[in-house]
């Protein structure tokens, strides 16, 4: 099964799958709000806004797996995101990223790139167009480091 077939609820609660985001590199990114690394949030828009016309885009999967750090509800999450960080790349339901209950598009992610456990909230994981490559990012890897790969990826030179 595809990466794009994957079924996800939106922050909304809206079933969907990843399939309106093929043919763009995506950025995926486990998140929490009570993290001490939530100011990534800033990064990651900035990246999203200045590479989304280019093919990339970013989404948010709250995670509530690392020490409770995501105690917010969707609706909770959506505000504290819009609020503090002005997040308007796409936002999921909170989901597991480890054990039994991972979801199956962190189960993907995993497998890609070795089975490894998520270590932390923010782990991030660049993915081409074809779903063929994923590059996986450790938590403490700011988004302001990533835009390198990134530049290269989508060919801005």
């Amino acid at each position: 099964m595809s990466m794009y077939e994957t079924e996800v609820i939106t922050i909304d609660g809206n079933a969907t799958d990843l399939s309106e985001y093929k043919d763009n590199w995506l950025l995926i990114v486990n998140t929490a709000s009570k993290c001490g690394l939530v100011n990534q949030l800033e990064g990651l828009e900035y990246l999203y806004k200045k590479y989304k016309d280019k093919g990339l885009i970013v989404l948010g999967f709250p995670c509530d797996q690392f020490m409770g750090q995501e105690p917010l509800n969707s609706e909770g999450i959506k505000q504290f995101c819009s609020m503090n960080f002005n997040v308007t790349f796409p936002l999921f339901e909170k989901i597991k990223v480890n054990g039994s209950g991972a979801h199956p598009l962190f189960q993907h992610l995993k497998r890609e790139t070795g089975g490894k456990s998520v270590k932390w909230n923010f782990t991030k994981f660049l993915i081409n167009p074809e779903d063929e490559s994923v590059i996986r990012f450790a938590p403490v890897t700011t988004p302001d480091k990533i835009e390198k790969e990134l530049i290269h990826c989508l060919g801005d030179n």
